[in-house]
């Protein structure tokens, strides 16, 4: 597949990706040697991640999914966690492994994380994608962390602008002419 006109370049390939997802989800597995945790996909961009990591693990798991947002006026955050969709399975006393896409500010993870301790989960794990470390503004790491990546606008691989851009197999840097309209 071609580069899309949207994207500036290709910052990881569909190559690197796979590679990378295979190498995380093995030292999941040698961590949950035993175990069988629940693992919870962040709606929506997780899901092509999320996807690709189970199918490299090979211990038993249990699926569940979270839809989860900030909300308040325009870009700027209330400063709570909004549950759209909210997991079918109870989380008391199981290994919870949360599945994210990318962790820039941290406020969702880090209240997610919160959440699901208070409901009683006996761990609380993060495995993510993409980090983007220098824009934390909550104290949140992942656990387990595909890739380090700069301050960019990224789509591709789950990721998207406006609902766009999910289905490339790459992540790709998007033209700030895109976004900037």
């Amino acid at each position: 597949m071609s580069m899309h006109p949207d994207c500036e370049r290709v910052m990881l390939t569909e190559e690197q990706l796979r590679e990378r997802v295979k190498e995380v989800a093995l030292a999941v597995d040698k961590e949950y040697e035993g175990k069988r945790p629940l693992v919870v996909g962040i709606l929506k961009g997780s899901i092509i991640f999320y996807s690709d990591f189970i199918r490299f693990l090979s211990m038993p798991v249990e699926l569940d999914f979270m839809a989860v947002s900030s909300y308040g006026s325009g870009a700027v955050s209330s400063g709570k966690l909004k549950i759209k969709k909210d997991l079918d399975r109870d989380v008391s006393g199981r290994d919870v492994i949360i599945v994210e896409d990318i962790i820039d500010s941290g406020f969702t993870l880090a209240n997610l994380k919160a959440l699901l301790s208070e409901r009683g989960a006996a761990s609380v794990k993060i495995v993510t994608l993409l980090n983007k470390a220098e824009r934390r503004e909550y104290d949140v790491a992942p656990d387990y962390n595909c890739f380090d990546i700069e301050n960019e606008f990224v789509v591709g691989y789950g990721l998207d602008y406006d609902e766009q851009y999910r289905h490339l197999p790459y992540i790709g840097i998007l033209k700030r002419s895109v976004y900037e309209k």
